[in-house]
């Protein structure tokens, strides 16, 4: 299963389901995306605007 994210900009990009850590809203309510950097060394964040489950094809913002 793969994850599609969209960024603020207009851009996207896939990750695979088990390298996404987590999706949140930090305290100013902007929706946050946590998944492994490449290097399998530790985690970076991200701000997105929504996200998508490609499988089942159902869209979170």
């Amino acid at each position: 299963m793969m994850v599609k994210f969209y960024y603020p900009d207009g851009d996207w990009c896939y990750r695979a389901i088990q390298t996404v850590h987590a999706i949140y809203h930090n305290p100013e309510g902007k929706l946050i995306a946590r998944a492994e950097k490449s290097d399998r060394n530790g985690y970076y964040e991200f701000e997105i605007t929504e996200f998508e489950m490609i499988g089942p094809g159902t869209r979170h913002s």
